[in-house]
């Protein structure tokens, strides 16, 4: 059985049947392995060379090319790997990362009349017969396909992206070799990583024959879409699935600028404080409203379009979180806001950070010491290098470690984090965090939200004024939120079944410790009276009596409608 007939056989990843292709064949994977460490080992020979003869600031650009020429030389798992690199400015220096940053979308193509020949015989017809247009070359070049650009002969403009050949046996064996070196390097990491790193390459694999699997990846693009169907500020592009199969992908083009491209941001009227503001936002949603995230969000993937919106493309490698995950992330933040260091430490329980059987009070000191100033760092000084970093010390200490599930999560975050310092490097990333997290709090549009806010609002049977009043005031940082839907979902609630425990609550609340809380309750209405001005105020009054009067009605009228029935008969 030849390489080709391993990865055709079943198109999705098997780390167990590569294994065995490739244990039965042990001098394929000495040969990469030795390629691999030869031009690592060639590599920082290079650099310490530089350095011993003092000429390491001379030689800068040249090591950064042949950095970047290797890691294209090694094939697509290389570049992945420089592609997240090229997203953190504050890990990279400048001479790297002008280079690393070339390999989003500016790698060598191969060669032009093999893709055409893919084209044709992918999609079945001539390619006269399906385009008016095409470009003569590829017009970028990524780890695993290129981009043409062309137009339909019913006129729409596209992109027709073709798959690199023979990808499958050389991200077998890569992964083959990294499944094995994980095991040997498990026992010597300090991030506590060697109990499931075998488990994070399998995720890794997964995700990887995923994303050469197109008709996958229109899927999904079209999954996206319909998550963001109401959002005016993402655009994702039509997918033209009679022009697409497994190995070809033809869909809508999008104009736009890549996200680290700042000075055409600005010069089409842009704000990359706004542009950044709907990254983040968008990624959040993703992960804690949708569950079902771009886990690949490079600079190449995401475009500032001239309209203001942000174009996604590149769904090949996406995951999906279940509903408990995103609802422990939202307690995780929740309580990360509110300073509650032991809910925090039980969030990571069940998060699987730690495992169930662990005493978490000791741990508790150690986590108030590493985040209690986060709220007042920016994405600079708090990032997830220095996560990383301070919780590499935490590790030796205490069980920590990272569920595999979470490591596509964690990727996502960090090259998120890398778009905003290249844009911005003094944004701070949690003024964008918190604000959305209280405006879903606030708004309260699932029983398991307004849950939540109560256990926001409510420590030790206490309701905590200060924390309401701060999160209306994070909330109010952004402008476009209005506190009036706010306020009246919350008066509809008090006025249901489900909100006759807080009416109690927050009768005790303005009565306890024998006093009025005057005080409290004027600076709320000091903060929200803007918002809440009187004709507004009467308005959402009258339309929630309406409301609960016709849902009064609606209770009423079938009993009425059985009692004269019963009567006339």
């Amino acid at each position: 059985m030849n390489s080709q007939a391993l990865t055709e056989s079943n198109r999705k990843y098997d780390a167990h049947q590569i294994a065995r292709y490739y244990n039965l064949r042990p001098w394929l994977g000495w040969g990469r392995a030795i390629a691999i460490f030869g031009n690592f080992a060639w590599f920082i020979l290079g650099l310490k060379w530089d350095e011993w003869r003092g000429v390491s600031e001379r030689n800068k650009l040249r090591r950064a090319v042949h950095l970047r020429k290797m890691l294209v030389g090694l094939g697509p798992t290389f570049i992945k790997v420089g592609q997240a690199l090229s997203t953190r400015p504050d890990l990279i220096r400048k001479d790297f990362l002008d280079e690393l940053i070339k390999l989003q979308d500016q790698l060598p193509p191969f060669d032009n009349a093999l893709a055409l020949r893919l084209i044709q015989s992918e999609l079945g017809h001539p390619i006269k017969e399906m385009f008016s247009e095409l470009t003569s070359a590829p017009v970028a070049a990524a780890s695993l396909g290129q981009v043409y650009r062309g137009r339909l002969l019913t006129g729409e403009e596209v992109a027709v992206k073709v798959q690199r050949p023979n990808l499958r046996p050389i991200l077998s064996l890569d992964l083959y070799l990294m499944r094995w070196a994980a095991g040997w390097l498990a026992p010597w990491l300090p991030l506590n990583l060697g109990h499931d790193l075998t488990l994070i390459v399998d995720e890794f694999g997964t995700k990887l024959f995923e994303e050469i699997d197109y008709l996958n990846e229109g899927r999904n693009a079209e999954r996206f879409a319909t998550n963001f169907r109401n959002d005016p500020h993402v655009k994702v592009p039509a997918i033209y699935w009679r022009y697409t199969s497994t190995r070809v992908l033809t869909l809508e083009w999008l104009n736009g600028f890549k996200l680290t491209d700042t000075t055409s941001i600005i010069a089409a009227g842009l704000d990359p404080q706004a542009v950044i503001e709907i990254g983040v936002t968008t990624g959040l949603q993703q992960l804690l409203e949708h569950g079902f995230f771009h886990a690949d969000p490079h600079p190449g993937n995401l475009f500032a379009m001239p309209d203001g919106r942000m174009g996604y493309i590149d769904f090949g490698m996406m995951d999906q979180l279940d509903e408990t995950t995103k609802e422990t992330l939202v307690d995780a933040i929740v309580h990360l806001i509110n300073k509650d260091y032991i809910d925090l430490a039980e969030d990571y329980v069940k998060l699987g950070f730690l495992t169930p059987d662990v005493d978490i009070r000791p741990i508790v000191p150690a986590l108030e010491s590493l985040l209690g100033d986060a709220i007042n760092r920016n994405v600079g000084d708090f990032n997830f290098k220095t996560i990383t970093d301070e919780f590499s010390k935490l590790m030796y200490d205490f069980p920590f470690r990272v569920p595999a599930k979470f490591a596509l999560i964690i990727r996502s975050l960090v090259t998120q984090e890398g778009i905003a310092l290249s844009l911005n490097p003094n944004f701070k990333i949690l003024e964008v965090a918190y604000p959305y997290v209280a405006r879903r709090l606030l708004m309260g549009e699932s029983p398991q939200l307004r849950r939540r806010l109560l256990n926001v609002l409510f420590k030790d049977g206490k309701f905590q004024w200060e924390r309401l009043e701060n999160m209306i005031a994070i909330a109010r940082t952004d402008n476009s939120f209005d506190l009036l839907p706010t306020a009246q979902m919350g008066l509809q609630y008090l006025l249901s079944d489900e909100g006759k425990f807080l009416q109690q609550q927050l009768v005790i609340a303005l009565t306890e410790d024998d006093r009025l809380h005057a005080q409290e309750v004027q600076r709320l209405w000091t903060l929200v009276k803007d918002d809440l001005n009187p004709s507004r105020l009467l308005g959402a009054a009258i339309g929630i009596l309406t409301q609960f009067s016709r849902e009064r009605v609606a209770a009423i009228l079938p009993a009425f409608t059985t009692s004269n029935s019963v009567k006339n008969s």
